[in-house]
Formats: structure tokens, C-alpha cells, sequence
């Protein structure tokens, strides 16, 4: 085991354990996109499933969304080599991005909008309570600057939430974990990745501008991505503005 790998496994297993993600007999529902992030995750839950013999299972999906440059026959032997029991699913995601026109940003957001339904109705379909996503730290730090900046609200990516429906959980085991350790844990186990992105669109998202604005503040101060993790966590809703959550209006009544 290398040293980049026990120190994703710890940070996984804490985020797992803190937010009680998964139980006994749960059954896990992995997404494969083919990238560093999905790979990384699908390997740490396999380590962690043999640890706690067996308790829960794991099923991956990887939803074959008809991308140029998604290799999946690298994909499905990788599956094969590593004993995983999962599905490729075939679908017309592409297609239908490509007839709509829209600004290259919110093709990400119709994409993943169409994913998800696909994973979801997936999961309902064959019997999965728990929908395991392999966003990391980084990725949950700047969808708060984000809402932030672009939306106006205070909101990112939560380590477990219930959907609309109240039919599965979703979890992101690596809520904990840097994406730096990630780019170094793809490389040591060389994982057959994919390339993404539509037309370039995915290297000019305001996610990415966002993530370079972070990315240059840690230069002068290396723990700005801790804190802003560790502010999602330590909310004090008394010092902000939301009268929806604090009683401004009555807070004489409380004086002494």
C-alpha cells in the first residue's frame, strides 16, 4: 500500500464514518464516469468493502453517455481485472446535448442533469439504496464559492443527502480527500482514463475560473481550501442575514 493510498483510505473512511454514509447490508451503487475521480473512488470503497468483510455490497455503473474519447473497452476490462460485479449503460446523452443550443457552460449542467436520471432510475430499478459519487474536497469548496459568487446562495455539495423523492441516499465518501492525492493515486494505479469535456467546454467553466481563483489564494496561504471546508461545517447563522433562519425581528425579547 502506498503512502498516497492509506492517506485517501483514512480521509474516506473518516468522511464515511462522520456522516455514517454506509451501513450494514447497504447496497452501493458506484458511478463510473471515467475519469481520476470515479476510478479513485470505486478502488477506496473495494479496500474498504474487504476490511469490513463483506458487510455491504458494491455494484458500478458506468453510463456510457456516447462521448468521443470515452474508452470503454478499457473501462470494462479494468472492471473484469478488478473482480467488480457491474453495468455499462448505453445512452443518447450526447445526442441530445448536441441539439441544443446554449452558451459551452451549461452544457455540464444538462449533461449531469441527464446522468443523474439515468443513475437514479437505475438504482430504484435494481434494488440500490445508496448512490456513491466521487466528488472530492475540492470539488465541494468551489461549488460554495460558486453559489457564492454566481448564485447569490450559501450551498455546495453535501456528503450525504436524500433525494426529492426520498427513495435513495447519495454519498461522496470523498468529501475529505484533496484532489492533488488524487491526481498522484491515478497515476501510480494508471487507471484507463477518459477524456472529457464537450467541445472545450469543460476547460473554460466558470468552475474551473473559480477553482483557479482558489487555487491562486492558497499560494499566499496554503490552508484557504481547509478553512473553506472546514466553514461548511461550522455554520454560525447568527452572523449572517437569513431571517428565514434567525428571528431578527424578536431578538429584543431576549434580553435580560
Amino acid at each position: 500500500m502506498t503512502k498516497t493510498e492509506r492517506k485517501l483510505l483514512h480521509y474516506t473512511g473518516k468522511a464515511i464514518s462522520i456522516y455514517n454514509m454506509i451501513q450494514k447490508n447497504d447496497r452501493v451503487l458506484i458511478c463510473l464516469s471515467g475519469g481520476k475521480d470515479s476510478f479513485t473512488l470505486a478502488k477506496l470503497l473495494r479496500l474498504l468493502q474487504q476490511r469490513s468483510k463483506n458487510k455491504f455490497t458494491l455494484h458500478v455503473l458506468a453510463v456510457d453517455k456516447g462521448l468521443p474519447g470515452w474508452n470503454k473497452d478499457a473501462i470494462e476490462l479494468w472492471l473484469k481485472e478488478n473482480n467488480f460485479e457491474f453495468t455499462i449503460l448505453k445512452t443518447n446523452i450526447f445526442n441530445i446535448i448536441k441539439t441544443k443550443k446554449r452558451p459551452k457552460d451549461s452544457y455540464c449542467v444538462l449533461c449531469s442533469r441527464l446522468r443523474r436520471g439515468h443513475i437514479y432510475t437505475f438504482a430504484k430499478k435494481n434494488g440500490y439504496n445508496k448512490i456513491a459519487l466521487g466528488h472530492h474536497r475540492d470539488d465541494l469548496i468551489t461549488s460554495l464559492l460558486m453559489s457564492i459568487l454566481y448564485s447569490g446562495i450559501i450551498s455546495s455539495m453535501p456528503p450525504k443527502l436524500i433525494t426529492n423523492d426520498k427513495k435513495l441516499i447519495v454519498i461522496r465518501p470523498m468529501s475529505y480527500c484533496q484532489e492533488t492525492d488524487i491526481l498522484q493515486y491515478a497515476n501510480e494505479q494508471k487507471f484507463p482514463l477518459s477524456t472529457k469535456g464537450l467541445c472545450g467546454a469543460e476547460d473554460n467553466s466558470t468552475r474551473e475560473k473559480v477553482k483557479q481563483l482558489i487555487g491562486s489564494l492558497a499560494k499566499t496561504n496554503p490552508k484557504i481550501p481547509a478553512n473553506i471546508l472546514h466553514a461548511l461545517s461550522n455554520v454560525r447563522i447568527s452572523q449572517l442575514m437569513d431571517t428565514k433562519s434567525w428571528d431578527f425581528k424578536n431578538l429584543e425579547k431576549l434580553l435580560q
